[in-house]
């Protein structure tokens, strides 16, 4: 099923990636203790601006500042909006 959201002008939607439950010496991570993660996956991008065109595509994995964007919940799944200008990094 498609995603039926189009992100306007130089606008990106990003799936962060799941935050980590366990260490790597196998410790559980409470709720409370996890970090907000700062790597996610390009679901849709908008069109740019007119003196500005889009450097990230759908399917990217990028990188992007902690406190980046605005969260929203769509059919059950965790999403950010944000600026292009926000994200750090392709990876």
């Amino acid at each position: 099923m498609a995603l039926q959201i189009k992100p306007l002008s130089d606008r990106v939607l990003i799936e962060p990636v799941a935050a980590e439950t366990q260490t790597a010496s196998g410790i559980f991570i409470p709720d409370t203790a996890k970090e907000k993660p700062q790597k996610g996956t390009v679901v849709a991008v908008g069109n740019g601006k007119k003196d500005h065109s889009m450097t990230v595509k759908v399917g990217d994995t990028v990188l992007y500042g902690k406190y980046a964007g605005t969260e929203l919940k769509l059919e059950g799944t965790d999403y950010l909006i944000m600026r292009e200008d926000d994200i750090l990094a392709i990876i």
